[in-house]
């Protein structure tokens, strides 16, 4: 067998980075990739016009802003960014998060810019 058995630890892997706005690769399935990261502040306004992006709350509190509405999610909460709609997340105080979304979606998505990062793989 050459799939690892061990499970993931979402609190011990939150553990390991204190880097905000910086998205750490814990799983893959399939072309997919699931990562984590903390939040706080302001990010930018943008869209990924190719894939929806799911978002779960792990500690903390997010706002999603969009062009229409704002979404609040607390701990245990999710909401999935339909492909194509700008959107900026927001978190007034430190929030975990946990993503889920295509292998190699880059988080600024088509915004580009300083805060432009590739996922990077958590041991």
């Amino acid at each position: 067998m050459s799939a690892s058995v061990v499970p993931v630890n979402l609190a011990d892997k939150l553990s390991q980075f204190s880097e905000l706005w910086s998205q750490k690769k814990v799983a893959v399935l399939n072309d997919y990739e699931v990562k984590l990261a903390k939040l706080k502040g302001e990010f930018v306004w943008h869209t990924h016009e190719d894939t929806d992006e799911l978002f779960l709350v792990i500690s903390g509190r997010l706002t999603i802003r969009l062009r229409d509405a704002d979404v609040v999610l607390e701990p245990g909460e999710l909401f999935v960014v339909p492909r194509g709609v700008e959107h900026c997340p927001v978190a007034d105080e430190e929030t975990a998060i946990l993503l889920f979304e295509p292998a190699g979606t880059m988080n600024t998505g088509d915004a580009g810019g300083p805060m432009t990062k590739a996922a990077e793989t958590l041991g």
